[in-house]
């Protein structure tokens, strides 16, 4: 089924959740893949590729680091698939959370290796006449600036803010994550945008 595609859940004739067009339901997917079964993996991978390498340009402003975290994500669920956590049978929770932790690690490699190119004198620039370029690198500056603010928010505001303003959960899909009532995930949210107006200005 393609990335991004909506499903709906129903029961399987086996008691087990699928999909409306009969496909097997993550929870069936991940328990397969937990048995060796790398054709249900790769399923798994196609469900959810195009939404988690979204999730991860978001979080960082690059494609190139998005894609990277995205292959580094499912990594990491492939290495752990006996032990992802699945909210309303769907690992998409537990995979933006994977892709947050592997972002503000690669921010933290990402901030020593600028601090060490401000050591050395600037390349001379060469024009670039490709707007299509251009407008990609100032939507990735924008963006990198609504990163780094997200990531000063105080813990609570920032996980809210990561799964429900960067990422696409719902409260309730975040709250059940976060092991929290909905109602604090809407106040942390709501903190969140007025702390991050306060960061931005007019960007925001």
């Amino acid at each position: 089924m393609p990335p991004g595609r909506e499903r709906s859940a129903r029961v399987a004739g086996d008691g087990t959740p699928a999909d409306a067009d009969g496909e097997s339901g993550d929870h069936e997917l991940w328990r397969r893949s937990a048995d060796g079964d790398d054709l249900a993996f790769s399923q798994l991978f196609e469900r959810h590729a195009r939404a988690v390498w979204n999730h991860a340009y978001r979080m960082t402003g690059s494609w190139g680091v998005a894609e990277d975290l995205t292959s580094m994500a499912f990594l990491t669920a492939w290495r752990r698939r006996t032990e992802i956590t699945l909210v309303r049978d769907s690992a998409l929770p537990w995979l933006y959370t994977v892709i947050a932790n592997l972002a503000r690690t690669e921010g933290r490699r990402r901030g020593r290796w600028s601090r060490l190119l401000r050591r050395v004198p600037d390349p001379p620039v060469v024009p670039d006449h490709a707007d299509g370029v251009a407008e990609r690198l100032d939507g990735e500056q924008r963006l990198r600036a609504v990163v780094n603010a997200v990531r000063r928010l105080p813990d609570a505001q920032r996980r809210a803010a990561e799964l429900c303003l960067l990422g696409d959960l719902t409260v309730a899909d975040a709250a059940e994550l976060l092991g929290v009532a909905e109602p604090t995930v809407r106040s942390q949210i709501s903190r969140a945008r007025a702390r991050l107006r306060d960061l931005l200005g007019d960007s925001a």
